[in-house]
C-alpha cells in the first residue's frame, strides 16, 4: 500500500467515528486542554483509528498526533503528523465544517512532506495531494487560480485564540488585508481553509499559532495546485513557528508586501 492510499484509508474509517459522535456528543466528554483548546472523546477515538490503520501498514514510521503526542524512536523514519477532528470547536457545537487531516514527511517531522490528506465527511469532499504528482479533489485536478494581487481576493484567516498577547498585532494585518481585498472568512478549520486556497475557492489564507498538524496535509495541498506556503517574513519557520500565509502565487507576494508595511517582527516568523 502506499502512503497515500494508507492515508486515505485511515482518514475515511476515521471520518465514520466522528460522524457516529457527531450532534450526540456528551457534554461531559468535552475538555479544555488549554484555554480556548478543547478536546472530545471523538478526537480520541478517531486519532486511535488513524494510527492503527497507519503503522499497521508503516510500523516502522513515526507518529505525530494532537492527542497523543510523538511515538516511534527513529528521529529520521518518515513521519506521519495528524489531526484527528481539526475544528473541534465546530464539531462540538453541532457546526457541520470539520476535517480529518493526515500528512506524511519522507523523513523526519522537518523532513519534505511526501503525501497530504484533508477529508471532509460531512460533504463527502475528499483533498489529496502526493509530492511531484499534484493536487486533487475528488479525483479532479487542482490549480490554483492565476490572481495577481488582493484586488478581487477572498481571503480566509483564524482568529489567535491561543495567542491572545498577539491580538493587537493580528488586527493590524487584518485591517490592512480587510481594506484592500473583497472578503475574508474565518470558518475554523484551518485544514480545510487550505485545502480552498489549493481548490480555488479561497485565494489566500494567513493565521498565527498552528501547530503542525493543523497546516501539513494542507500545505502540500496548496504548493501541489501550485501555490506557495511561508511564514510571515517568507520563510519556511511556518512548520515550527506555525504563523502561516498560503495563497496563489500572486497574492501570496502581495500578503507578504503587506505584512511588510505593517512590520514584520521576530515573533512572526
Amino acid at each position: 500500500m502506499r502512503p497515500l492510499e494508507a492515508a486515505i484509508a485511515a482518514a475515511r474509517e476515521a471520518g465514520e467515528v466522528l460522524l457516529a459522535h457527531f450532534g450526540r456528543l456528551d457534554p461531559e466528554s468535552v475538555e479544555e486542554k488549554s484555554k480556548n483548546d478543547v478536546v472530545s472523546v471523538a478526537d480520541r477515538e478517531s486519532e486511535a483509528v488513524i494510527r492503527r490503520v497507519l503503522l499497521g501498514a508503516f510500523p516502522s514510521d513515526r507518529f505525530l498526533g494532537e492527542e497523543t503526542g510523538l511515538s516511534g524512536a527513529d528521529e529520521t523514519a518518515p513521519s506521519w503528523i495528524v489531526d484527528p477532528l481539526d475544528g473541534t470547536a465546530n464539531f462540538v457545537r453541532g457546526f457541520p465544517h470539520w476535517a480529518v487531516s493526515i500528512a506524511r514527511t519522507r523523513g523526519g517531522l522537518l523532513g519534505s512532506l511526501e503525501a497530504g490528506v484533508v477529508w471532509d465527511p460531512v460533504k463527502r469532499d475528499l483533498f489529496a495531494a502526493e509530492a511531484g504528482a499534484g493536487a486533487f479533489r475528488g479525483g479532479r485536478r487542482l490549480r490554483v487560480p492565476p490572481r495577481r494581487d488582493l484586488a478581487g481576493a477572498a481571503l480566509a484567516t483564524g482568529f489567535p485564540f491561543r495567542r491572545q498577547h498577539q491580538i493587537d498585532r493580528y488586527l493590524s494585518i487584518f485591517r490592512a488585508l480587510f481594506m484592500r481585498s473583497r472578503s475574508i472568512r474565518r470558518a475554523g478549520s484551518a485544514a480545510l481553509d487550505l485545502a480552498y486556497v489549493a481548490a480555488g475557492i479561497f485565494d489566500g489564507f494567513f493565521e498565527f499559532g498552528l501547530s503542525p498538524w493543523d497546516t501539513a496535509a494542507g500545505a502540500l495541498l496548496v504548493e501541489e495546485a501550485g501555490g506557495v506556503v511561508t511564514d510571515l517574513g517568507g520563510g519556511t519557520a511556518w512548520r515550527t513557528r506555525g504563523n502561516v500565509l498560503a495563497a496563489t502565487p500572486g497574492v501570496h507576494a502581495a500578503l507578504l508586501e503587506v505584512v511588510r508595511e505593517v512590520g514584520v517582527e521576530e515573533n512572526d516568523l
